[in-house]
């Protein structure tokens, strides 16, 4: 990569001296603040997208690149992702990269390899702190190694010890991941960087997993050299989804495509792009070949292993009255057109309003207001006073979502109405479990629909959301994608759910979800289950408004799928995950998680993985310095929401305060001029 250099302000021509007074005391005040703002942030080490690094001597300069390449391999609705990093050392210094990795959610986390030259390194599960002891020893002992861990559901950290002098080290983290269907459409997302957490003063119960993950190696001249380049993707699919296909696309990125004999391979048109945003691939059945239902399966030494999807048939009825309740993100991490698109999905949906609806509308960042005391009729007055509330937001201030929805959930029904909340955000925030709790414990009749907006947003904990809020999510990527997306859901919003679902295994089984959601338009039930055996059928059944559903799935026909194993367990942990949120015991939820994450392979909130190579390769009289490769700032926002600014932004901000004194200066200097001419 080739450095970035923002050429230094041409300073102004010499005036009369009657204007340069008042001017130059405004040039040297924005002077200073163009100073400030550019030097602001370099003595702290938690910049998360600052462009340089700095040595030994104290000099800051560009110094380590990553690269990342990512293959996805998906058959029918199981992927094998796997994605190599590349730190690259090109200084003359013993290095320890880190580096903040978001993947899916619901990513079952299970392979770490290190390729140092010719030589292979296989990882290895162990218990959390075991291997952070492994992991220390070896960086300290010079031994190249490399450690993984959650630090989130959709967020892990990977740090690689001991890259030597001029030497490129790949790290390869291997995951399993369950395609959707929603809408008639199969669809993947990859998340390739992520939206900064707003931290509240408010401990969070999974506050432990945001520690570091890197325990410093026992070297004597050890120093932190911060920041690096912002990572590149270059990223593959190979696709055989099973039946034909009508179409094939990325509402995020131009894509090639190439036929193979039984499937597809995806590429990226510009085979290697920043990773600013998320990944999305969609697949589209041919209308006679969408399915229905559909099964998978995997044999392991412990007992048989399902994956059933079933699209429900469209059951309309007449839609009810409903009280909306619009919870709109305005917080920093907004700024950008995660704003545009918010206050556009929001317009669209007050213009859907139905008379004898009632709604309000409730903005957020870290404060709240509501635009009414509580909901109103929707009335052409009403719907005006809130579209220009809606108008009038600017992105500024934290993320603090707990207390907006909160009163949205505890404010007085409405007698005859159907309450459904509408929570519209990228969801940059810290004190995600506790939010989760409280909806689940306070969301009475409610139901929670979730909106994602931006080229990044926390998806994992909208899906969660809508999930225990019994409600649906979309993921508004782009702005030109606010009224397709905005449809989607209020279509669902519009029609009564498919509520009781029940399922009858033929033996014993250990199903997860254990709670079955309710079913809007357009989604399908997808569950993961553990059996004795496979065969005879599984049956289902459920209830809408005035009407019900049953159907039945051949669990003997179930298609051979590697991986459904580790998506069953990857389903567990989250559920002993969730009994910790609720309060459960930490001591017998550990007891039954840990050996479960060890039995299948799992990086967890028990585990980690852990990769060593058992010769030393650093002299013992050199020192190890670290670095922390940067994650790109979302497209499309201003990145300025954690009260941290990398340094392209802090020259942007010196240069737009020079460039107002140079304005100052010339409004200064026109009266002058003036006169000169007369």
């Amino acid at each position: 990569m080739s450095s970035i250099r923002i050429p230094d302000p041409v300073p102004p021509a010499p005036r009369r001296a009657r204007s340069r007074r008042p001017a130059r005391i405004a040039l040297r005040l924005c002077a200073w603040l163009a100073l400030a703002a550019s030097l602001a942030g370099k003595a702290g080490a938690d910049d998360s997208a600052g462009l340089q690094v700095r040595d030994f001597t104290g000099e800051w300069r560009d110094l380590v690149a990553l690269e990342s390449s990512v293959d996805l391999r998906v058959r029918g609705m199981v992927n094998r992702g796997t994605v190599r990093q590349r730190y690259v050392n090109d200084t003359g210094e013993w290095l320890e990269g880190r580096y903040l990795l978001p993947l899916p959610g619901d990513a079952a986390v299970d392979t770490l390899r290190i390729r140092v030259g010719d030589r292979l390194i296989e990882g290895e599960v162990q218990e959390k702190a075991q291997a952070r002891a492994t992991y220390a020893a070896a960086a300290a002992s010079g031994q190249v190694a490399a450690l993984v861990e959650q630090r989130r559901d959709n967020l892990f950290s990977t740090a690689v010890a001991n890259i030597g002098p001029g030497e490129l080290v790949e790290v390869e983290i291997g995951w399993w991941q369950s395609a959707r269907f929603e809408d008639g459409a199969f669809s993947l997302v990859l998340p390739l960087t992520f939206v900064p957490r707003y931290q509240t003063v408010v401990a969070d119960p999974f506050a432990a997993m945001d520690a570091p993950a890197v325990v410093a190696a026992a070297t004597p001249v050890a120093v932190d050299l911060e920041t690096a380049w912002e990572p590149t993707i270059a990223l593959s699919v190979d696709l055989d989804p099973g039946l034909p296909l009508a179409s094939l696309t990325s509402p995020t990125h131009d894509i090639e495509v190439e036929p193979l004999a039984t499937g597809y391979r995806v590429r990226l048109t510009g085979w290697v792009e920043r990773a600013d945003r998320d990944f999305e691939l969609r697949w589209t059945p041919r209308p006679s070949a969408s399915p229905t239902q559909v099964a998978f399966a995997e044999s392991l030494d412990d007992g048989h292993y399902a994956m059933v999807m079933i699209v429900p048939p469209t059951l309309p009825v007449a839609p009810v009255p409903r009280e909306l309740v619009l919870v709109v993100d305005n917080s920093g991490s907004m700024s950008g057109t995660s704003m545009q698109q918010a206050t556009a999905a929001v317009d669209r949906a007050l213009s859907r309003l139905r008379p004898d609806d009632r709604f309000n509308v409730i903005r957020f960042d870290h404060t709240f207001e509501s635009v009414f005391p509580e909901s109103v009729p929707a009335s052409e007055a009403n719907v005006a006073v809130a579209r220009r509330f809606v108008q009038a937001l600017r992105a500024s201030g934290g993320t603090e979502l707990l207390a907006p929805l909160a009163h949205a959930l505890a404010s007085p029904p409405v007698p005859g109405h159907l309450r459904q909340v509408v929570l519209i955000t990228d969801a940059g925030i810290g004190s995600e479990q506790q939010v989760l709790d409280h909806i689940e414990r306070h969301l009475g009749q409610a139901r929670l629909f979730a909106v994602g907006i931006g080229s990044a947003p926390n998806e994992h904990f909208l899906r969660r959301a809508a999930e225990l809020g019994r409600g649906s999510q979309v993921v508004v990527r782009a702005l030109h994608l606010v009224d397709a997306q905005t449809d989607l859901l209020l279509a669902r919003l519009d029609q009564p759910a498919l509520r009781d679902l029940a399922l009858a295994w033929p033996s014993a089984a250990e199903v997860f979800p254990q709670r079955l959601p309710d079913l809007y338009v357009g989604e399908p039930l997808q569950v993961l289950a553990k059996l004795p055996a496979l065969g005879g059928e599984l049956r289902v059944q459920g209830s809408g408004r005035a009407q019900s559903w049953r159907t039945q799935v051949a669990l003997g026909g179930a298609r051979p799928a590697e991986g459904v194993g580790r998506l069953w367990a990857r389903a567990k942990v989250a559920a002993l995950e969730d009994e910790l949120r609720r309060g459960g015991d930490e001591d017998a939820v550990r007891s039954t998680a840990l050996p479960l994450a060890l039995r299948h392979g799992l990086a967890s909130r028990w585990t980690s993985l852990v990769a060593v190579e058992r010769v030393p390769v650093r002299p013992a009289d050199a020192g190890l310095a670290s670095v922390a490769f940067a994650n790109a700032a979302p497209a499309g926002t201003l990145a300025l929401a954690q009260g941290a600014t990398d340094a392209r932004q802090r020259l942007a901000i010196a240069l737009l305060l020079l460039f107002a004194a140079a304005l100052v200066l010339g409004r200064r200097r026109r009266p002058a001029d003036a006169a000169g001419e007369a």
